[in-house]
């Protein structure tokens, strides 16, 4: 394990090497001078193409906004993690609560947390909610995916021309390398696939009991509203349901504001703190 302290203005950023037993794990922690150390840290899970990179600056400002920990990493495969170990499986949302999400927060000593989760991250932060039910005290979803709705398909079969275009496939290098191109198939290849097409998170939302923010943009070129409906009428918790208009997939990229309010409003509400380890 190694790490080293990048200076910011706003917050103290760590980054940090964690062995698992597939490989190397790369993590980043956002920490705010004057922060509660009582309060349960925000662990985020990236999408399909994503990485820490590729959080941009929403981690820093999300630990700014409300006084938490935030804690991002690369799943195995992405970013400046080691490569996956094969090729991806059908279960791999269901499998990261006991793979590179279980080596981040044992590793970190997490006892209690929030998960906060962006498009396929999303699936990954329903099934760790579910799955760690005494542990975790809220779930936070982005534009997230219940079901192979047709939406998804259209909208990644149209990725797949873009990145089939000269230049395109190099632009995700630059977050993740050598890895890029297995990045982009395991996306395509997995959710395209007729084994995949039954896929839902149907039987999971239900084993969920934490409070639960599922937010959406009208114009999501990867799924309609029918998910965050979907994710606020199974949970067995409070949730809420925030539509931001003018947005697309990226709602904290493109209407990062909004989302930043809208998840610290909740958190208020739902008044989530507890003693972390």
């Amino acid at each position: 394990m190694s790490q080293h302290v990048i200076p910011s203005s706003a917050t103290e950023v760590l980054d940090i090497d964690i062995l698992s037993a597939d490989g190397n794990i790369s993590a980043r922690c956002w920490s705010v001078a004057d922060a509660d150390s009582a309060l349960a840290p925000i662990i985020l899970l990236h999408d399909s193409l994503g990485s820490v990179a590729l959080w941009r600056e929403f981690p820093a400002h999300l630990a700014e906004a409300t006084q938490r920990r935030v804690i991002a990493y690369d799943r195995l495969g992405f970013g400046l993690s080691d490569r996956y170990p094969g090729a991806l499986p059908l279960d791999f949302i269901e499998r990261e609560v006991t793979t590179s999400f279980a080596a981040v927060v044992k590793h970190l000593q997490i006892e209690r947390f929030i998960v906060l989760g962006h498009s396929v991250g999303g699936c990954m932060a329903v099934n760790i909610a579910a799955a760690c039910a005494e542990r975790c005290e809220g779930l936070i979803t982005i534009a997230t995916m219940t079901f192979v709705e047709q939406q998804v398909l259209d909208g990644i079969r149209d990725a797949q021309q873009l990145f089939a275009q000269p230049g395109q496939l190099e632009k995700l290098e630059r977050y993740h390398g050598g890895k890029a191109r297995w990045v982009l198939d395991s996306w395509i290849n997995t959710w395209t696939s007729e084994d995949f097409a039954d896929w839902s998170l149907d039987q999971v939302l239900p084993q969920v009991r934490c409070p639960t923010l599922s937010i959406h943009g009208e114009k999501d070129e990867y799924g309609s509203l029918l998910h965050p409906e979907r994710i606020v009428s199974r949970v067995a918790a409070a949730a809420t349901l925030v539509e931001l208009h003018d947005c697309g997939h990226v709602p904290h990229r493109e209407k990062e504001g909004p989302v930043l309010r809208a998840i610290g409003h909740w958190l208020e509400q739902n008044q989530t703190s507890s003693v972390t380890g």
